[in-house]
Parts: C-alpha cells; sequence; structure tokens
C-alpha cells in the first residue's frame, strides 16, 4: 500500500482527501495545514487521520506520494527538497487527474447503478463502501444502513462472503444465503479486487432467488397434483379384440357410469391398475383426485395412519399438524386400493366404518371427517378362501364388490396376443432406442404357444428384452430374438385318501401343498416363490408361519 500526505487543507485537499480516503490504492496518512479550522484537517481528524500545522513533523516519515494543495508558490520545490523519496505532485494536476477519475467513476457508478442485480462492494478492512439501488431494492437496506459498516451488517450472524474473499484471495461462487429484513434466500458471487498483487477490497453480486425457489415450489406441487389428479390411461389403452376382453370393456365403462364400488380381479399382470384408471377417467369423478394405494406395499403399522391420516402428537415422529390420509386426499374424487385382500383385519374394520358412515378419523383424533370416495379395489386374492380362513371380512366384501370385474388371465383371450404384442412392439421401440417394426410369423407362432403365466406383464418382459438383444439396424423381431422357457408342469407328490373333511380343512391342506412345492422348486426363495404363487411376499410369510412350514 503507497503512502500519501496532502499539504493543504483547503477546498482543494479537502476534495483530494475525499478522493483518496478510502481508496484501495493509497492510504494517507497525514494532513498538513497551518489552519487547524481548515475543513481538511476536520474531515482528517474525523477519519482518525494525522493532522499537523507543518510538513517538517513528517521528517522520517515513510511516504511515497505528496500532493501540494496549497496553491502557493515556492511550497512545491520546497516539498522536493524536504522529501526527495518522495513523488511530489502540483496541486492543479491532481484536480486534472480527480476530474477524469470522477468521470470514470461516474460512468462506473452509471453502469453499476443501472443494472439490475444488487451489487455491494467491501474495502480491504471488510467495510462496505459502495452498494447500487438494486442492492436496497432487494434487502431493503439503504447506504445509510450499511456504508462504512462491517460487511456482515446486512446478512447477521452468517458467514460474510466479502470476509471471506479477502481472508483467501479467491472467488467465491454461488452461496447460498438469507439476506435482508425478510430474510430473503440469495445467491452470491463474489469476486476480489487486487492491486500490485495485493488484495484491496472485494465485489459482490447478488441474486434474488427466493421467489425462484417460490415457482420451484408451485411447480412440484402442480406435477404432484398432475400426477395425483390424472388417471394414466383410458378405455383407448386397453387392448381388447377377444370376445372375452371386450366384454370386460364393456362392464366396466358400465361401471365407470354408477355411483358404485368396483371389485377387479384378476391374476397378477392381467391389467388391474389399467382398468381402474380407465374407469375413473370415464367417470363424472375424473376431473377430480385419482389416489392409488398399493395396500401391500405399505408397513401394516403404517397402513392405518396412512389411509387415514393422523392427528399431531398421534405417535412417535408424528408430523407437526397431523397428515390428511389418503382417503382425505382422494376426497371428490377416486381412491384405487390394490392388493386390497392383504389389508390386517383392524384395518379392514376401519375401511368398512369409512364406506358405511362416509366419514374418517384421524388416528389420536376424535372429529369426524367427511369424505367423498368412490373405491374402486383390485386383488389377485381368492377373498372367498380368505373369508372361510378368517383372514378377510365378509362384510367388507360385499361392500366392496357391488360390480365386480373379472379380467381375464392372457391365456384365455389368445386373439389378443398379436394385437398386444404389436402394441407393446410400438411402446418399447421409444423406450429402447430401436426401430423394428414388425414382429415375424414364426415369432408370433412361438409367442401363441406360451401359457403367459405372468399374464401381459410377462409379455411385455420378453418383447422388451428381445428388443435389448436386437440391432439397432433391424426392422424385424424374430424367433431367435425371443428368450421363452418351455412351460414344465410341476411333480405334485400324490395325496393320499383321507375321508372327506370340511371344505375349509380342504382348501387349507390343498394351499399349504401348493405352497410346499412352489417353496422347493425354487429352493426356499421366499420372494421368488410369492411371485409363481401369484401372492405377496407378506402375504407367503403369513401362510409359512400359519402352516409351520420350515424352510
Amino acid at each position: 500500500m503507497h503512502h500519501l500526505l496532502i499539504v493543504g487543507a483547503g477546498q482543494g485537499g479537502t476534495e483530494v482527501l475525499h478522493a483518496f480516503q478510502r481508496s484501495p490504492l493509497l492510504t494517507v496518512i497525514g494532513v498538513v495545514d497551518s489552519n487547524e479550522q481548515a475543513a481538511g484537517i476536520k474531515l482528517a481528524k474525523r477519519g482518525q487521520i494525522r493532522v499537523e500545522t507543518t510538513w517538517t513533523a513528517f521528517q522520517g516519515t515513510d511516504i511515497d506520494f505528496i500532493i501540494d494543495a496549497t496553491g502557493e508558490q515556492g511550497v512545491l520545490e520546497q516539498l522536493i527538497q524536504f522529501f526527495p523519496q518522495a513523488a511530489v505532485l502540483p496541486g492543479e494536476f491532481v484536480r486534472v487527474l480527480l476530474e477524469r477519475l470522477a468521470e470514470k467513476e461516474r460512468m462506473l457508478e452509471a453502469i453499476i447503478y443501472c443494472t439490475s442485480e444488487a451489487i455491494s462492494v467491501a474495502d480491504q478492512a471488510g467495510e462496505t463502501m459502495l452498494i447500487n439501488p438494486a442492492y436496497t431494492r432487494m434487502t431493503g437496506y439503504t447506504e445509510q444502513d450499511v456504508i462504512g459498516k462491517p460487511a456482515s451488517a446486512d446478512i447477521g450472524m452468517q458467514e460474510s462472503v466479502h470476509l471471506r474473499v479477502l481472508e483467501t484471495g479467491e472467488n467465491v461462487r454461488d452461496a447460498r444465503m438469507k439476506i435482508g429484513q425478510d430474510r430473503r434466500d440469495i445467491i452470491v458471487n463474489a469476486a476480489p479486487v487486487v492491486v500490485d498483487g495485493q488484495v484491496r477490497g472485494s465485489v459482490g453480486v447478488i441474486r434474488d432467488i427466493s421467489e425462484m425457489k417460490a415457482l420451484a415450489k408451485e411447480l412440484k406441487a402442480a406435477r404432484q397434483k398432475i400426477r395425483t389428479l390424472e388417471a394414466k390411461y383410458t378405455f383407448d389403452d386397453i387392448i381388447a379384440e377377444s370376445e372375452p376382453m371386450r366384454f370386460v370393456v364393456d362392464q366396466a365403462k358400465l361401471a365407470a357410469t354408477m355411483p358404485v364400488n368396483v371389485l377387479i380381479r384378476g391374476e397378477s399382470g392381467t391389467g388391474k391398475e389399467l382398468f381402474a384408471h380407465a374407469i375413473h377417467a370415464a367417470s363424472d369423478r375424473k376431473y377430480e383426485q385419482f389416489v392409488r394405494v398399493n395396500c401391500a406395499a405399505i408397513a401394516p403399522s403404517l397402513l392405518e395412519s396412512e389411509l387415514f391420516g393422523y392427528e399431531e402428537g398421534a405417535f412417535s415422529g408424528a408430523r407437526r399438524g397431523g397428515k390428511r390420509g389418503y382417503f382425505e386426499e382422494a376426497h371428490g374424487g377416486s381412491l384405487f386400493l390394490d392388493e386390497i385382500g392383504e389389508l390386517p383385519l383392524d384395518v379392514q374394520a376401519k375401511l368398512l366404518r369409512v364406506l358405511q358412515e362416509n366419514e374418517v378419523v384421524r388416528v389420536g383424533g376424535t372429529k369426524a371427517i367427511p369424505v367423498d370416495v368412490r373405491i374402486i379395489a383390485a386383488t389377485n386374492a381368492n377373498l372367498e378362501q380368505k373369508i372361510i380362513t378368517g383372514e378377510f371380512r365378509e362384510d367388507l366384501y360385499y361392500r366392496i364388490n357391488r360390480l365386480p370385474i373379472h379380467i381375464p388371465a392372457l391365456r384365455e383371450r389368445p386373439d389378443d396376443l398379436s394385437p398386444l404384442s404389436t402394441h407393446l412392439l410400438r411402446k418399447l421401440n421409444q423406450s429402447y432406442g430401436r426401430t423394428v417394426e414388425r414382429i415375424s410369423e414364426d415369432a408370433f407362432e412361438a409367442i401363441r404357444k406360451q401359457t403367459w403365466k405372468g399374464n401381459v406383464r410377462e409379455l411385455e418382459n420378453v418383447i422388451g428384452r428381445a428388443l435389448i438383444f436386437t440391432d439397432k439396424a433391424e426392422r424385424v423381431l424374430r424367433k431367435g430374438h425371443l428368450q421363452l422357457v418351455v412351460p414344465t408342469t410341476p411333480k405334485r407328490s400324490e395325496r393320499p385318501k383321507k375321508e372327506i373333511k370340511h371344505l375349509s380343512d380342504e382348501m387349507s391342506y390343498v394351499e399349504e401343498q401348493l405352497i410346499r412345492e412352489a417353496l422347493e422348486a425354487v429352493n426356499g426363495n421366499k420372494t421368488e416363490a410369492a411371485k409363481q404363487l401369484g401372492i405377496s411376499l407378506r402375504a407367503l410369510y403369513y401362510k409359512v408361519e400359519r402352516f409351520n412350514i420350515q424352510c
């Protein structure tokens, strides 16, 4: 840092002091004037700058520049002789220089002041020396609030970006902070002002992202609402050329027009959720919410609170203010309960009450909340058997089974295999970046011979896997691309002859044997066994424990 001595504290000397008092280039070490009441002397005292009545008092002081602002003849020559090591400049020269500097400063300020981005500048001591109007608009702080004060005055206890720049001499990028009286969210980019290899200050550019965050939050909420409100599929998405399937679609279209609960039955992979979407989309509730719940995918301990909601403090970890359940979310619309057969009995009892009373009571609450919800349930389980074994409430069964729809297995509608395969080919082409135009006849023949235990889901898997192994240039999906497994019938141990028993005992025996055989066939892999049996993993664990099957 260069040291500057100002001789003369009249109008000219005061202007020089004003210009260089906060300069990052020079440090004013003293002001000299015989008149102790001169304006420049008073200004220097306020800035805690040394003042003297004669320049000889600075003999031996490290001085780089001296400005003669006295306007008196002969003073310049005396200063040159007394301070041979310093560069002595006449006041007139400095005045012209200051005018040019002032002109450039005005241009720089005009640029800074007209920009829409908030800017603040700190000196090397970490005090704010400049802000622009955009800064005031963003933060609410005026020049009087921050100029000459520490650069942290506007951010409270947060780390000052300016101070970090001054300490490290490095740029700071995308620093997230809160600023102003209303704690706006901002991003700050700051850079050091370097002169002669020394950091003399810091310049910060501030962007307000609070509105951006609010818009992003609104967009996220809108997307979530769209995902919740809109059913993904309509009846146009259902391939139904076979007679059995056309009959089911007609049934489902009728269900869409009726204000009754619907139970969709069918094996895993037949498209039960597809039908649920289509029924909602064709109903008079189509502009209201469509909420999907997989009853087997939620832990039993959470099902009640997820379905019916909970009040604040209902249990450890409950959200402040409580939480709406799926029934409240679906108010006015449709609630799709997939795998309803996996609901625990206590939740079944509460569900029955909701269907009877059209109101819910949150967990931990006492207030009944009215709800208007149309239930579309789905299951691949044998509910009638579950009623016999006490796993499903009979009264709930009759409540949800007002309009039953049974989707046939893929093996029961061979006429749909060709159009389904073509539809899936077009869909998966887009997913895998392929341009396969058709399926060869020998491939179709192989597809028709399969039993398709996994139904449409299995067919989609086979075609998707085949596309992965095709070359990007190929246009025809051939039999060689397909990876089909020839179905085999597992051998069953012959059941010993017994006397006729109660039907429930007989069905339990058959169920136990099937589970044992499935587990044996997959070497005890419960996940694979559940998949092969067409039941949820949770249901399999329950039955293994019930029948005391060791595996």
